[in-house]
């Protein structure tokens, strides 16, 4: 079993080297959730955003001092500086403290330094991460531990994103988009995939793949690897791992080599078997990406000590993780769900999540590219993707960070969709087209990381005024 790390790798700053600490962007869900976890521990915080958001609030009342605007003087006395990847060079908060010479950290630094003394547990991968760190938090707390956690999504059977818990452990989400991934220093490393993405930071493939041997690289001797084996990417790094460390690593799926080997991983029931035996597990979210990342987070609980049969039993308590197959409602028959799935192996999960609840009747996707960079890089794939919907509408592509690229529009994939996928205007326009497609029975899925996650609720709206007595 894992015994928690009695020091940390010099490089890596403790929670009590940082003094005060003044969060840039406070109001973000990455940063207020670090910002959360050290008003918990005691840590002297202070934070601003450009916009009064809810979750300031409650940082206020936990006891953080908290301003709305950006000015210098909200530095006040702060000993280091934590920056928002959101925050421009010309923010007067950072100019200010760099020109007093103060430390100013990335969120993943800060975050790693809150993690330093507990054991440390980071699940990384191209898509699933916030699902899986969401399940194994979720277990733990079912199996009778109290982790702390720091998650990219709400989740609702958490009621927070953050939290510090009372075991010597911590669960994080490691985001590897911009490398950031690669500041902490875990004992348990999670890899759900590896694949090609966010080259507009990494340039090549195999830049990507390189990133994640690095990430393994991190783990101490005593360390583990948990990565899965039905995913070519994360086979190959256990692989390249077990060859060239001594590092342990513990692969899980469905694959014969597996093991903690997950069965009927469709819409059956689900088993994962390990050496101990054959556990039944109960899951309240659909598809067999979840059922893998149900599997990774049984892996977890058994190197932390925790029985197999209460492992299994806990994943039953997890609902699912904001914006992932997130049910938003429904009306005239049609239920209407809401997935972050910006990938196209993520819309092909959504999707066939999306198949498995509707059963005999019709699915339909309202998708919104991300990133113009991502749209070239995987416009055919996202249409391969789609084409697994019955109805497939396409909206203009979110730029997010991004300015535009020329030649690179939304029409990228609508060049490859089937009959039943076509662009579709904003706003009403997409409404109505949703409308018209869908019937009793069906299934409704809005996909994308950009704002197209707003459609949800106005779709429903317009269902509910067109039911019956609506």
């Amino acid at each position: 079993m894992t015994q928690a790390r009695n020091g940390t790798p010099p490089a890596a700053r403790t929670q009590e080297s940082l003094g005060r600490v003044h969060f840039i962007g406070i109001g973000g869900v990455g940063m207020s959730a670090v910002a959360r976890i050290m008003v918990a521990r005691g840590v002297p915080v202070s934070g601003s955003d450009a916009n009064d958001l809810p979750v300031m609030a409650e940082l206020a009342a936990a006891g953080a001092r908290v301003g709305v605007g950006y000015d210098a003087a909200n530095l006040d006395d702060a000993q280091t500086v934590i920056a928002g990847s959101a925050i421009r060079s010309d923010n007067p908060e950072l100019a200010a403290a760099r020109a007093a010479g103060l430390p100013v950290l990335h969120r993943s630094e800060a975050l790693a330094a809150t993690m330093a003394q507990d054991t440390a547990i980071t699940v990384a991968g191209t898509h699933g991460k916030s699902t899986t760190t969401s399940m194994i938090t979720v277990l733990l707390q079912g199996a009778g531990m109290d982790p702390s956690f720091a998650i990219g999504a709400n989740v609702p059977a958490l009621g927070v994103n953050a939290a510090s818990g009372t075991s010597p452990v911590f669960v994080a989400e490691a985001d590897e988009s911009d490398g950031s991934f690669l500041n902490y220093r875990p004992q348990i490393a999670v890899v759900t995939n590896v694949e090609p993405d966010h080259l507009d930071y990494y340039g090549t493939p195999e830049a990507v793949y390189a990133s994640f041997d690095r990430f393994a690289a991190l783990l101490p001797p005593d360390g583990l690897l948990v990565a899965c084996a039905d995913d070519d990417g994360a086979r190959a790094l256990a692989l390249r791992t077990r060859e060239q460390s001594n590092t342990r690593v513990v692969l899980y799926g469905t694959a014969g080599d597996a093991d903690v080997k997950l069965h009927d991983g469709g819409t059956g029931d689900v088993w994962i078997s390990t050496p101990a035996g054959r556990f039944a597990v109960e899951l309240q979210v659909p598809g067999r990406h979840n059922a893998l990342n149900a599997a990774a987070a049984f892996a977890v609980a058994l190197e932390l000590g925790v029985a197999p049969g209460a492992a299994a039993g806990a994943l039953a308590n997890f609902s699912g993780a904001s914006r992932r197959f997130e049910f938003k409602g429904g009306g005239r028959g049609v239920r209407v769900y809401d997935d972050y799935a910006h990938h196209p192996t993520e819309v092909r999960a959504a999707l066939a999540a999306a198949r498995s609840v509707a059963g005999e009747h019709r699915v339909h996707v309202l998708f919104q590219p991300h990133l113009f960079s991502r749209t070239r890089e995987f416009a055919h794939e996202f249409a391969d993707a789609l084409n697994a919907a019955d109805t497939a509408l396409v909206l203009d592509i979110y730029p997010a960070r991004e300015d535009p690229i020329p030649g690179v529009t939304s029409q990228l994939i609508a060049d490859h969709l089937g009959s039943q996928g076509r662009l579709v205007g904003p706003a009403e326009d997409a409404v109505q087209a949703v409308l018209q497609a869908a019937a009793a029975g069906d299934i409704v899925l809005t996909v994308g990381a950009g704002d197209v996650t707003g459609y949800g609720p106005r779709i429903v709206e317009a269902l509910t005024l067109e039911s019956p007595g609506g």
